[in-house]
């Protein structure tokens, strides 16, 4: 999880939502990734597909079964989606996410009925520093935009 949180980092520091991920088979990383749909213009540009992406590369197959996702937070639908089109073993995430988020929160996406492939999933590791990440970006990019605003009524 250390490495998906310095992933996160990475894409705060680029101005993105600080998520990190990264991807491990057989007790290597094969893949990393942070958010970057606002500097790529991509809407699926999230964390666990810029990973999934980087391991299907590195290992040369597009199914990543039995790998492990490290994630800061907990997954959207579409992640969780790509995640079982991976065949991906076991998921890995910090911080739930009230809004989206689609292991626990939101929905249990990872056991609809008709899957094909099946994935587990541990919530809650390094949960706080996930949160802190995540509450400090946000707590910055509203006192700027309060700074920004001349007129704030």
């Amino acid at each position: 999880m250390q490495l998906a949180l310095e992933q996160a980092r990475l894409a705060a520091a680029a101005g993105e939502v600080p998520v990190g991920a990264i991807v491990v088979v057989n007790g290597t990383v094969v893949g990393a990734g942070f958010n970057c749909p606002i500097s790529s213009l991509d809407p699926t540009a999230h964390a666990e597909i810029m990973a999934l992406r980087a391991a299907a590369i590195k290992v040369d197959n597009y199914r990543l079964t039995g790998s492990t996702v490290y994630v800061t937070v907990e997954p959207c639908l579409m992640c969780v989606g790509a995640m079982v089109h991976a065949r991906v073993g076991l998921v890995v995430y910090g911080a739930t996410e009230p809004k989206a988020g689609a292991i626990e929160s939101m929905t249990r996406a990872h056991e609809l009925a008709g899957l094909n492939h099946r994935l587990t999933s541990l919530g809650g590791v390094r949960a706080d520093e996930s949160r802190t990440l995540l509450q400090d970006f946000f707590r910055a990019r509203r006192a700027s935009a309060r700074a920004d605003d001349p007129d704030p009524d």
